[in-house]
């Protein structure tokens, strides 16, 4: 005879046979359940990542923003850099060399070699301290390749030397990408005749000061390097006087 009481398993699957619609949702709710698991696991492993990956750039930006930019900028000035644009800028920096002949200058992507040259030998200026930087065709490029050579000199604090027509695109490109690296700055405008190279405008400002902000996070890991960087004194002005050349008006250079 069959046993009348049957074991609480079989009362269970005699159950669940007789109502089928509450077994399949039972194993659609675990299907689901299992699906939402499965997306939800590799969507908080790429949450991670991002946030791990931001953390690596936020960091070491924090921390120069909040305790070396405030240190170094209370330094003394131990580069010049000068912005490209406008011959003036040269003389300017020529001058303020024979009053600190010790402190290297830059010049970024400035008037023709020959015409700097001529400048700094009508000033009689040591030409040994000066370099000149040929890569940047930008604003934005003045700074980012300009930068790591002053990081290389081990620049502390640096005065950037432009004109009033470059502001305020020179001055936020300048706060941004030095103070991420560290650099104290101290802006020297100088006195313009004419039009200078440089044209601001808002489109202009708005899309430099933005890669620039992506680009304080970047250069935290990225140094990109020139390779074009001459030394004043190696600039053989023979070649330049043979296919001829020609400097602004304004720094009075025959």
């Amino acid at each position: 005879m069959l046993d009348q009481n049957p074991p609480a398993l079989a009362n269970f699957i005699l159950k669940e046979i007789k109502n089928p619609m509450t077994v399949f949702n039972k194993l659609r709710s675990k299907v689901v359940g299992n699906k939402k698991r499965r997306r939800s696991q590799p969507q908080a492993s790429l949450l991670l990542a991002l946030l791990f990956c931001l953390g690596i750039f936020l960091v070491p930006l924090i921390f120069t923003y909040t305790v070396i930019l405030p240190k170094n900028a209370a330094k003394p000035i131990d580069a010049f850099l000068v912005l490209g644009g406008s011959i003036t800028r040269e003389i300017y920096v020529s001058q303020l060399a024979k009053h600190e002949p010790e402190i290297p200058i830059l010049i970024s992507q400035g008037s023709p070699d020959p015409c700097i040259l001529l400048i700094f030998e009508r000033d009689n200026i040591p030409q040994e301290k000066v370099w000149l930087e040929k890569c940047a065709d930008s604003t934005f490029g003045n700074f980012f390749y300009s930068i790591p050579i002053l990081k290389q000199w081990g620049v502390k604090k640096v005065k950037v030397i432009t004109s009033v027509s470059h502001l305020p695109r020179a001055k936020l490109l300048a706060e941004i990408l030095l103070g991420a690296q560290g650099i104290g700055l101290e802006l020297d405008l100088v006195a313009e005749k004419g039009i200078p190279g440089n044209q601001e405008s808002v489109i202009k400002t708005s899309l430099d000061v933005t890669r620039s902000l992506f680009w304080a996070l970047l250069s935290q890991v990225i140094q990109p390097p020139c390779s074009q960087v001459i030394k004043l004194v190696d600039v053989d002005i023979h070649p330049w006087i043979k296919s001829g050349f020609k400097c602004e008006a304004q720094g009075g250079i025959e």
